[in-house]
């Protein structure tokens, strides 16, 4: 039996007077949770159980990213908001705190990148890291273990990877996206 949702559950809940701002085309899970001063670009995809917190300050959520599975992200009050460019990957159980991670970049499986940190464009951070407070993964690192540290550059394997990855959560969004409607 193949289901077919005729309305979804999203929490797309305002805080403070602001109501999360959704691109038409991004897909978001029926369970996934989108608080406040939150914006999600085009094409891009918040998936099953995943919290995105924009209550103390700003969550920013560029083109064709995509957010994994169980994925937290949230951001400081005193300190920055959060903001995610185009083009990213966030594996499933990720957590996601008052940091920037540019366009391209790929974040791994419950990884977790602290407050002030700067992921560069064309980055990963590995599955499991724990990126402390204030690092910079510099364009074209991988960086891995916990507490971080680079670990090698990126080659032509991962940067295939990261497209490959990229094209196909556009595709599932979109598939996903057709069960809601």
């Amino acid at each position: 039996m193949n289901p077919k949702h005729t309305q979804t559950s999203t929490l797309l809940l305002p805080y403070n007077g602001i109501t999360p701002q959704i691109h038409k085309s991004a897909f978001i899970a029926q369970n996934a949770t989108i608080i406040g001063d939150t914006q999600i670009g085009e094409h891009s995809s918040v998936w099953y159980g995943c919290v995105v917190r924009g209550d103390v300050n700003d969550i920013r959520v560029g083109k064709r990213t995509n957010i994994q599975d169980l994925t937290m992200i949230h951001c400081a009050e005193l300190g920055q908001g959060t903001y995610l460019g185009d083009d990213i990957t966030v594996g499933h159980s990720a957590v996601l705190h008052a940091c920037t991670i540019e366009d391209n970049a790929f974040i791994g499986i419950q990884a977790c990148v602290m407050d002030g940190c700067i992921v560069e464009q064309g980055a990963m951070v590995a599955a499991g890291a724990l990126v402390t407070p204030g690092k910079v993964v510099r364009s074209g690192e991988v960086w891995a273990g916990s507490p971080a540290k680079k670990l090698r550059d990126v080659n032509d394997r991962d940067l295939e990877f990261f497209e490959t990855n990229r094209l196909r959560y556009v595709r599932l969004a979109q598939e996903h996206k057709k069960l809601t409607l």
